[in-house]
């Protein structure tokens, strides 16, 4: 019991800590596209960004609504309102969760947990629609306890 409870805790650890530098790359994404199309408030934008990755598939559809907002307002308000900003931070929007959702969490999950990557992008298309949001909220973690699990069983009993 002892060793399966370490199992678990430790893969969650390095599933953690995975989410971790996922946020941080994230945030820097963020931070470096809001920053060159000159979104006010950019800074903030990018930490809340890379906060609410942390809430898995629904976190960047919110980060999103700031950068959005302000910079709405900015073109309504001070340069005439157009929609190329708006656009703008929607496209970078979409670039920044293909490369999350195809590149980064999947690599970081190959690295933290030994979880192919195909797994980690299939997932949790397969278990939200399996058991809907709980089960895309859940992937990742379970993931990480499945394959930690399966290569403990591998090695054999210590």
């Amino acid at each position: 019991m002892h060793s399966h409870l370490r199992t678990a805790g430790s893969a969650l650890g390095r599933w953690f800590v995975a989410q971790c530098w996922d946020a941080l790359a994230v945030a820097a994404l963020w931070a470096i596209g809001l920053a060159i199309i000159g979104v006010p408030l950019w800074p903030l934008w990018a930490v809340l960004g890379g906060l609410l990755q942390f809430v898995p598939h629904i976190g960047p559809m919110l980060a999103v609504i700031g950068p959005l907002l302000s910079t709405s307002a900015r073109a309504m308000f001070v340069e005439g309102f157009t929609f190329n900003s708006f656009f703008f931070v929607l496209m970078l929007y979409a670039l920044i969760v293909i490369i999350d959702g195809l590149v980064l969490q999947p690599w970081l999950m190959k690295r933290s947990n030994r979880v192919p990557i195909w797994v980690s992008i299939l997932a949790p298309w397969l278990l939200g629609f399996l058991f809907g949001l709980w089960g895309v909220l859940l992937a990742a973690p379970l993931l990480a306890l499945v394959y930690a699990f399966r290569s403990q069983s591998q090695a054999g009993p210590t």
